[in-house]
């Protein structure tokens, strides 16, 4: 999908008869030229998408193999550097290897905002070497996640789900205090059912990495932390039925494990007497309880973030939460402002065939949620924003 997304401005810049070098990167290699991260088959479906356009590939982003490459293309044609991360020096931010990837262009154009989260060399260091631009497709993921952050039409209803807490926690933090409503399903909300004192047996709790434990730090505290913060903070149904802001599921779809098709549901309540005592079961995707109480309260929404699956909706029997919760979104769509983002939820809305049904998808995970946090994004920062010419590769 990300691919998808820039092929306006590639496709503007070859009709002008731009040479045009393109740097990513795949994957998180551990070791340098790992077959499966080569971005071999990013060059072949890029080549498959621009039909006539000729794409070549270089087998190394810096060096002898990628200057001749760049030296060797011609106007209107598109070059595919090898993966960036094959080079440690790409996350480290490392100036001459910015250097490096500079000095294979004239002009920086980014069009990567998922990355701009990360002062990598090619998101943050290059802009110190060329002149540098956000792409169109930037600056309309930044026009339309500014809206939500800064004139979001009230109620704001943030939906937050996936397996990990860790690359979420502050954005959640942050988002607790300027939405109206915040929505927790997937792994991130055992955090909170523990922090609440809640049994989660044998349910996934990322732990907090080494340098963050030597703080103090763990992902229950922050979620306890930030329950106790908002404790005070109501939201009122229709028929004036008080709710908590940060709402976690009342109750689970659980098996022994991920590929079980032995599922039962649990009841979360404080008032359940038939909670199982099985120290084997997992929590794998919100129960039908919490679905029709998400459902509701996204019907009352005027401005919606969704980001992160409510279970593990790669397997049919943990998929309902999820389904659900995008049909809900999507039929929201009109009446409310509606933005989804992250990898998992748009595989998610595109198999259900909902992509298409809401206000605007954003291709970012992570960044989204840091930028909707206030945080400054530092690929971000550099760049110059020419909306005028968005416009024109739009067009």
């Amino acid at each position: 999908m990300r691919l998808e997304a820039a092929l306006p401005v590639i496709q503007f810049l070859v009709e002008n008869q731009v040479r045009v070098v393109l740097i990513s990167h795949l994957g998180r290699p551990t070791i340098a030229r790992e077959t499966q991260f080569s971005l071999t088959p990013v060059q072949l479906k890029l080549a498959e998408l621009l039909k006539e356009i000729p794409v070549k590939f270089a087998a190394d982003c810096r060096g002898p193999k990628a200057v001749a490459a760049v030296a060797a293309l011609e106007p209107g044609q598109v070059l595919v550097l090898e993966n960036l991360r094959f080079h440690p020096e790409e996350e480290k931010n490392d100036p001459l290897f910015a250097k490096e990837l500079a000095s294979l262009g004239q002009v920086f154009i980014n069009e990567a905002f998922s990355t701009c989260h990360r002062a990598h060399a090619s998101t943050e260091g290059i802009t110190h070497f060329l002149p540098s631009f956000a792409g169109p497709n930037l600056i309309k993921e930044v026009a339309a996640l500014s809206e939500v952050r800064d004139h979001p039409q009230r109620p704001l209803v943030v939906i937050i789900g996936g397996a990990k807490i860790s690359d979420k926690v502050e954005a959640v933090v942050n988002l607790a205090h300027q939405a109206d409503l915040v929505l927790i399903g997937g792994g991130v909300a055992n955090n909170f059912l523990k922090a609440d004192g809640l049994e989660t047996h044998k349910s996934y709790l990322q732990d907090a990495p080494a340098d963050l434990k030597k703080l103090g730090i763990n992902y229950v505290r922050v979620a306890k932390e930030l329950l106790a913060e908002t404790k005070t903070s109501r939201v009122w149904l229709e028929d004036f039925i008080p709710l908590p802001k940060i709402l976690y599921p009342l109750d689970v779809v659980a098996a022994p494990s991920i590929e079980s098709t032995d599922t039962q549901i649990i009841d979360l309540t404080h008032d359940a007497e038939d909670t199982p005592d099985d120290k084997e079961l997992m929590y794998l995707d919100i129960g039908p309880r919490t679905i029709h109480l998400f459902q509701h309260l996204i019907k009352t929404a005027g401005t919606i973030f969704w980001n992160g699956p409510m279970g593990a909706f790669e397997k049919p029997q943990f998929a309902a939460g999820t389904e659900l919760i995008a049909q809900a979104v999507a039929q929201a769509t009109g009446q409310a402002r509606t933005i989804i983002g992250g990898g998992d939820t748009l595989a998610a809305v595109d198999a259900l065939g909902l992509k298409d049904r809401f206000t605007y998808t954003s291709t970012a995970g992570g960044a989204s949620l840091e930028f909707l946090a206030g945080q400054e994004l530092p690929g971000l920062v550099p760049l110059i924003m020419g909306e005028s010419v968005a416009s024109e590769i739009e067009n």
